[in-house]
């Protein structure tokens, strides 16, 4: 309830226009309205639509928060999937879209203005458009604290020369910022793009371009914890970790939070009937493809395994074309393999059945792992991925890495000899329940992320 006398503080949230962006802020700001605060969650059109799509009618009415639109200035029928077109277009279009949009907000809301913009890193550059109209700015990172650090170190690795002005690493060295963060190898930078330059260019100028409006930005939020990141935090102004952002509400539809697709929720009933730490979770999120070969790979390990999965099918998961099962494989594993297009993973992931989480690593799948204390094999995709598996196998423990053969594939043989592994080491398991715990710690009403979400908010409304 805003105090009498004083202006209700209005925050304006941008995501860049992808799943793995657009849920953890939507998760963050369902948070801020809920302490009274007025939030509008502008998506792209395309984005919106898809959301709303995938709310149910009572989503709707659940919903907390203002939700709107702008056009990312591509034609209707051209292609989202994140990549250079969208990039340029976003790049072009936004700025002024946006000016437009919190001018005509305020115009129509004297009395409840834009006082903050909450912007995603990734377009964090929009930032010098919102302070040009009187709004405080502040980044979030939807990632690991320590890809932003290393954002913020760009100048630097350019004079020093460790990074060409493609982003590319020049030397065949590792870049290395503190002793507690694993280092990056050449193609683990949050930009790189193998095989793909002229897009990776343009990542990584944009990602240049955040880094120094961030440096100006009032607060620095990221979907991370202290005990989790503190070395990388150090290395960050005005740091403020508020996360892990998983839902709190384990009975509310996880579509309310930003899902871009339509959850199978038969996968529960499925569950229940299955042994206590059993199942294989599988789950490549929502932008990794494969060729038919490695997927016939791992459908025949699964197969192989003998144990009962779970395993997410995008109907594009196969190079943007549908899977082709080996013959015989969906009758062969009926009884005891579930094959769905999208499944509400939190809470997948917090079901007692659930034995390890085969995942492509991307930050929110690993911070929802790591909160429900499931052990990990991890087969990253692109980008930051690596650096989260170097995390996720090195420096915490809690997962082994699924390593390609001379042809480039996981081999079924690779896939089943790790799954042993994985399953029989105790050690990595009493290391993934130790991290739950540590983030139960931190959420709770004395931890320190709830804590520093606290002072953020004091802040909002001061």
């Amino acid at each position: 309830m805003a105090v009498k006398g004083k202006r209700r503080p209005h925050v304006l949230a941008v995501p860049f226009p992808a799943q793995g962006h657009v849920r953890p802020l939507m998760k963050l700001c369902r948070r801020i309205a809920s302490r009274g605060i007025k939030v509008t969650f502008v998506n792209t059109e395309y984005i919106h639509g898809k959301v709303f799509a995938a709310m149910s009618e009572e989503d709707k009415k659940k919903n907390s928060m203002q939700l709107i639109s702008i056009p990312d200035g591509l034609p209707p029928e051209d292609d989202r999937s994140p990549g250079i077109e969208l990039m340029e277009s976003v790049i072009r279009t936004m700025p002024g879209n946006l000016t437009n949009l919190i001018e005509k907000i305020n115009c129509e809301n004297s009395g409840e203005k834009i006082t903050c913009v909450i912007a995603d890193i990734t377009i964090g550059w929009i930032l010098d458009v919102t302070q040009k109209l009187g709004a405080e700015s502040v980044v979030f990172h939807p990632a690991a604290a320590a890809g932003m650090a290393m954002i913020l170190q760009i100048p630097k690795l350019i004079r020093a020369g460790n990074l060409d002005t493609y982003g590319s690493v020049t030397k065949n060295e590792l870049i290395d910022l503190s002793d507690n963060i694993p280092p990056w190898r050449r193609n683990e930078l949050t930009w790189s793009i193998p095989g793909d330059l002229k897009t990776q260019k343009i990542a990584f100028e944009c990602f240049a371009a955040a880094g120094k409006t961030a440096n100006h930005a009032k607060w620095m939020l990221c979907n991370t914890f202290n005990e989790l990141e503190s070395s990388a935090g150090n290395l960050i102004p005005n740091f403020l970790p508020i996360g892990p952002l998983v839902s709190t509400n384990k009975q509310e539809s996880s579509a309310i939070d930003g899902s871009f697709w339509l959850e199978d929720t038969t996968c529960f009933s499925w569950l229940e009937e299955q042994p206590i730490g059993s199942v294989i979770y599988v789950s490549f999120g929502s932008i990794a493809v494969f060729c038919q070969d490695q997927l016939n790979e791992l459908a025949l390990a699964l197969e192989l395994s003998g144990r009962p999965f779970l395993w997410v099918v995008r109907s594009n998961l196969a190079n943007g074309s549908s899977v082709k099962y080996p013959n015989g494989f969906r009758e062969r594993v009926a009884k005891r393999g579930k094959i769905v297009e999208w499944a509400p993973q939190e809470k997948v992931l917090a079901h007692s059945s659930i034995a390890c989480f085969l995942s492509h690593c991307g930050w929110n799948s690993t911070v929802e792992g790591l909160s429900m204390g499931v052990p990990f094999l991890c087969w990253p995709y692109f980008s930051d991925q690596f650096h989260n598996q170097n995390y996720i196998c090195d420096v915490w423990k809690i997962g082994l890495r699924l390593n390609p053969d001379e042809n480039g594939l996981r081999s079924r043989h690779e896939i089943m000899t790790k799954i042993e592994m994985l399953l029989s080491e105790y050690r990595i398991k009493v290391s993934a329940i130790k991290l739950k715990e540590m983030v139960l710690k931190n959420v709770s009403g004395l931890g320190s992320s709830s804590q520093n979400f606290d002072r953020f908010i004091d802040h909002l409304k001061n």
